[in-house]
């Protein structure tokens, strides 16, 4: 398999989101009931959390069966400040950065990666593999779901705000826009919205189609909240993206991030 091919699947992980968590090593459906309102308003036990408090309601490595949960590298975490985009887009565009959606009190964030056992062609050596066969086997051994999780903690009725403006922004956003991470451009095409987990007290999912090699990708997300604490979950499976096969925010995470927040 010559290396364009390998870029090109490494690419996948841009999909016109504004996401540098998922480029870390690479070297070269919708629903009108999309919105879950649960019971509403604050929980009678909201409580503001504290950036340690939130770090051990995250989930770690052992909560996910099947998964391993380490926190992001450091150098996979961007700033906001260094994210442009129009002032309506900016929730959805720290979502899918695995940053809080708003101005919080507190935040933390971590990184779920199925784990996953080769298969027979994907363990044979590249150089023994036909060009497509190659190009499977590549594309074999990025099936797998990651997802980006994030808590955020607010103040009064700040998690219910932030989240009405990520509600508003898939709205607003669904046309597409554009904007720039760390100086570069990146596009998205459309913004729409899907079914929710339905954990939590509420929540909103959507899906982002982006540019993606001259193609397009869909990555997933979906914010829910929990009393005063939001969490947020930024999917991606690059085998479903090079294949062009459907895939959702993996159930198994969210609920467990849900068992920790109860």
């Amino acid at each position: 398999m010559n290396r364009s091919t390998g870029a090109r699947l490494c690419a996948t992980a841009v999909v016109g989101a504004m996401s540098l968590a998922l480029l870390t090593g690479c070297s070269d459906s919708g629903s009108d009931d999309s919105k879950n309102t649960g019971s509403g308003g604050a929980s009678e036990n909201a409580k503001t959390y504290t950036k340690a408090e939130l770090e051990k309601l995250i989930i770690a490595q052992g909560d996910v069966t099947g998964y391993k949960v380490e926190p992001l590298e450091k150098s996979a975490v961007v700033a906001k400040d260094d994210i442009k985009a129009e002032e309506k887009c900016l929730p959805l565009t720290y979502v899918m950065s695995g940053l809080a959606p708003g101005d919080a009190a507190a935040e933390t964030n971590t990184g779920a990666m199925q784990e996953k056992k080769p298969s027979d062609t994907a363990s044979k050596s590249l150089d023994d593999l036909t060009d497509g066969n190659a190009e499977d086997a590549m594309a074999d051994a990025m099936n797998v779901n990651y997802a980006v999780v994030g808590l955020s903690s607010y103040d009064g009725d700040g998690a219910e705000e932030v989240l009405k403006s990520v509600s508003d922004a898939v709205k607003d956003c669904a046309g597409g826009f554009s904007g720039t991470q760390d100086g570069e451009t990146q596009k998205v095409n459309k913004v729409a919205e899907e079914k929710s987990s339905g954990t939590g007290d509420e929540s909103v999912a959507f899906a982002v189609t982006g540019d993606m090699d001259g193609t397009e990708g869909t990555v997933h997300a979906e914010v829910v909240r929990h009393g005063n604490t939001l969490a947020t979950y930024y999917a991606v499976n690059l085998g479903a993206l090079v294949s062009g096969k459907s895939y959702v925010i993996p159930a198994e995470v969210v609920q467990a991030q849900a068992t920790k927040l109860k």
